[in-house]
């Protein structure tokens, strides 16, 4: 889903200069956190084909990064942590029913074989394809503004990376319900935080912060120690996640409809929701 929000920029901590990219802004701060910030606020932080790359290329630059222990990531502006793929992306697609490419498989840490924790600090809309990024997580942080949905089958598209990643972090019925709904309803950060999506509530604006500070006492643990039990949380899950995400290529070619239906069903959307 596309993004076009406000502009605006995500609060940094101290430490050394941020590096500039074109969608990717990382700082790594002087008590070992990066910060790693969506910057395409203009869009809501949707994520187009560079920016995917260049999320991939942090995840794999940090694993050789002995200075960064932990790590922080969100979006810029107040509007929206990232509403997934930009709808303005061609993604040109193999003439076969049996194979499916998908920019955001490689957008999250764990995708990328970066084992060091990543806490996700969530303020307005995080919504379809943001999903494969809270899910690859450690924990979320979210102020009290974020919400939550998934659009795709309003839209004619199966939901299944992201229900995936949902059904590994909340109850079943909440994640299937996020999925099912569609536009016509989002998760409040408060019923979020209530099943268990999200670890631990802000204020609006607050989301970064919290999260650098729950980061900093996880850097200053010792690495090896922080990185083993990070793989022994994932390997908890890991046979029945990647069996399930294994079926998601087919499952999405067999029930989304063409994009051009895609596109007619998005442009002749309603814009109401029902916040729960």
């Amino acid at each position: 889903m596309s993004g076009d929000g406000a502009s605006g920029d995500a609060p940094a901590g101290a430490g050394t200069p941020a590096e500039a990219r074109a969608d990717v802004r990382t700082e790594v701060r002087a008590d070992g956190v990066a910060l790693v910030t969506l910057d395409r606020p203009a869009r809501h932080n949707a994520i187009d084909l560079a920016t995917a790359a260049e999320l991939a290329a942090v995840w794999r630059r940090f694993r050789f990064d002995a200075d960064v222990r932990a790590v922080v990531l969100t979006g810029a502006g107040d509007r929206a942590f990232c509403t997934g793929i930009d709808r303005s992306a061609t993604v040109p697609q193999p003439g076969s029913p049996y194979s499916l490419d998908d920019p955001l498989r490689t957008v999250g840490p764990k995708s990328c074989d970066l084992w060091k924790p990543v806490v996700a600090a969530v303020g307005g809309m995080a919504c379809g394809g943001a999903f494969y990024l809270l899910g690859e997580a450690e924990f979320v942080v979210a102020a009290e503004n974020a919400t939550f949905f998934d659009p795709h089958t309003t839209y004619g598209m199966v939901s299944a990376y992201e229900a995936i990643h949902m059904t590994q972090r909340m109850p079943f019925g909440e994640a299937a319900r996020l999925a099912l709904m569609g536009t016509a309803e989002r998760l409040s950060a408060r019923r979020a935080y209530e099943i268990g999506l999200v670890s631990e509530l802000t204020a609006p604006g607050g989301a970064v912060d919290a999260a650098l500070r729950a980061a900093a006492v996880i850097a200053a643990c010792p690495p090896e120690a922080v990185q083993g039990t990070v793989r022994a949380l994932w390997a908890a899950k890991e046979a029945a996640l990647e069996r399930a995400l294994s079926l998601a290529p087919h499952l999405i070619s067999l029930g989304s409809l063409p994009p051009e239906q895609q596109a007619q069903l998005f442009a002749s959307r309603e814009r109401g929701h029902r916040l729960r």
